[in-house]
């Protein structure tokens, strides 16, 4: 039977090129797209989709606030990560919501249609790529909450405008973005947009 593959990445050539690679090198046909956090969601509840090739960044916001809710409502859904962002920093966000598989943008042809291969047909991956430790990566310290929080304080929002996007009160978005300078080691934002630059953690 056909896996039913729904695509989530905010870029149109990433998506196309990615269901070339799908259809005419391992021919599967049943591929559908989106390009948001809400555009997910609603596709998700109108059809059955057996695997989930996402982006960590979407249009609008990361599919960190969105992946608690995913595991929830649909806990058979097999999910890959397919993103320019580093392994290591969202590495143990991603395990946490039961994610193995995490295949980076910069994978040549080759071995990215070899691991959707593998994705596709339910095999197990070895974990490497999310279990490897960057102990010299600041950014792989931050839990799931902080890296939500990092990805809109990283895009120039206000605290005020950060709680009512997430949905939380203001002084717990304080405490958090305190937390993120702490383990950084940064004092400011200039500080924290020129490391994330510096580790390609993008926003």
């Amino acid at each position: 039977m056909q896996p039913q593959i729904l695509l989530a990445d905010d870029h149109s050539m990433i998506r196309k090129g990615l269901k070339l690679l799908l259809q005419l090198h391992l021919g599967f046909s049943e591929v559908s797209e989106v390009v948001s956090c809400n555009e997910l969601m609603k596709e998700l509840g109108k059809k059955k989709y057996s695997h989930l090739v996402l982006d960590i960044i979407l249009s609008d916001g990361s599919t960190l606030e969105i992946l608690p809710n995913i595991r929830k409502l649909y806990p058979d859904l097999r999910i890959m990560v397919f993103s320019m962002q580093p392994a290591e920093v969202y590495g143990k966000a991603l395990r946490q919501y039961g994610i193995e598989h995490y295949l980076p943008k910069t994978t040549p042809e080759e071995e990215t249609i070899r691991l959707l291969r593998r994705f596709l047909l339910n095999e197990q991956t070895s974990r490497d790529s999310l279990d490897v430790r960057y102990p010299n990566n600041p950014f792989s310290a931050l839990a799931p909450r902080e890296l939500e929080i990092l990805h809109y304080v990283l895009k120039g929002m206000g605290t005020k405008e950060i709680a009512e996007t997430l949905n939380i009160k203001m002084n717990t978005v304080s405490t958090v973005k305190n937390r993120i300078f702490e383990k950084t080691l940064t004092t400011n934002l200039k500080e924290l947009i020129e490391l994330a630059t510096l580790y390609n953690v993008n926003y």
